[in-house]
């Protein structure tokens, strides 16, 4: 699939994503150029020809709108036609983050049978820490043609997300990435960040850390990706945009804090694995 001869891919852009094709999805977006891909930024409501000429409709952390409490970032029209397109063979890859972001999807999604946390997802290392960074090694995975590729070359050995949530799928969905054992979500950051220092403090007085875990967060769905078919159409679901960017944060020099990249710069596995879900998607795995 060469030469810019290939399915068109989509990606929104109609719906205050945060993720876009000239922002923070340029990395993701050259790779599937690379791949023959035509990419192109969604700009229509998809009740209204914005699923027109679409072969693979790509949705990131829509919603981003600052308004609390959250709304839904779709119209109900809009979500009734994104489930019939999907329904009569279109291809889906909705991608929703931590607060707001699951909260502005989580209707869409349900069109879908997935539920969302909505929160912030962590795992605990151990009973006094916890981490939004979550490493997916090749245990972790599922059983799927996303994740076998079509050849050796083409498996993907791991997978890491950055600060996301979980998920939920319906009955048949394949769980991509399997949540770690333990796993919890906190309701959104300033909760988050409240555990984290009432954990701080239980490391000090050595007592109350099961308590604010069970206070400030909940057990975590099972799922941090998810792939199934709907109708004649395919859909895969991701709970974390990040892995799927490219990004690098400098600190000033005076702070003293390395520069931190994440996304596909920062675990090699992540690229592997956004070019098969594409594959998947477009009928080139089974």
């Amino acid at each position: 699939m060469r030469g810019g001869q290939g399915p068109v891919v989509a990606i929104d852009e109609a719906h205050a994503n945060f993720h876009r094709m000239e922002g923070q999805y340029a990395p993701f977006a050259a790779l599937l150029r690379a791949d023959g891909y035509r990419v192109r930024a969604g700009t229509l409501a998809f009740d209204a020809g914005g699923l027109d000429g679409v072969d693979v409709l790509v949705i990131a952390n829509a919603g981003a709108t600052g308004e609390r409490p959250t709304p839904p970032a779709f119209t109900e029209a809009e979500g009734a036609a994104l489930e019939a397109w999907v329904r009569d063979g279109g291809r889906l890859l909705l991608i929703a983050d931590h607060t707001p972001f699951g909260a502005a999807a989580e209707a869409l999604a349900a069109r879908f049978g997935v539920r969302m946390g909505t929160g912030y997802a962590f795992a605990m290392p151990d009973e006094l820490n916890l981490t939004t960074t979550l490493v997916y090694p090749a245990e972790a995975l599922g059983a799927h043609a996303i994740l076998t590729g079509r050849s050796a070359d083409e498996r993907v050995t791991g997978v890491t997300a950055f600060t996301g949530q979980s998920l939920e799928g319906p009955a048949g969905a394949t769980m991509l990435l399997r949540m770690p054992a333990g796993a919890r979500e906190s309701r959104d950051l300033p909760t988050l960040q409240a555990l984290a220092g009432r954990l701080e403090q239980a490391g000090e007085t050595g007592a109350g850390a099961a308590e604010a875990v069970e206070e400030l967060s909940a057990p975590a769905l099972p799922a941090q990706g998810l792939a199934f078919d709907h109708g004649r159409g395919r859909v895969v679901v991701l709970g974390e945009a990040g892995m799927l960017s490219a990004q690098l944060i400098r600190f000033p020099p005076e702070s003293g804090q390395a520069d931190r990249r994440f996304g596909m710069n920062a675990a090699p596995g992540n690229a592997r694995f956004g070019l098969n879900i594409l594959h998947w998607l477009t009928g080139l795995l089974p």
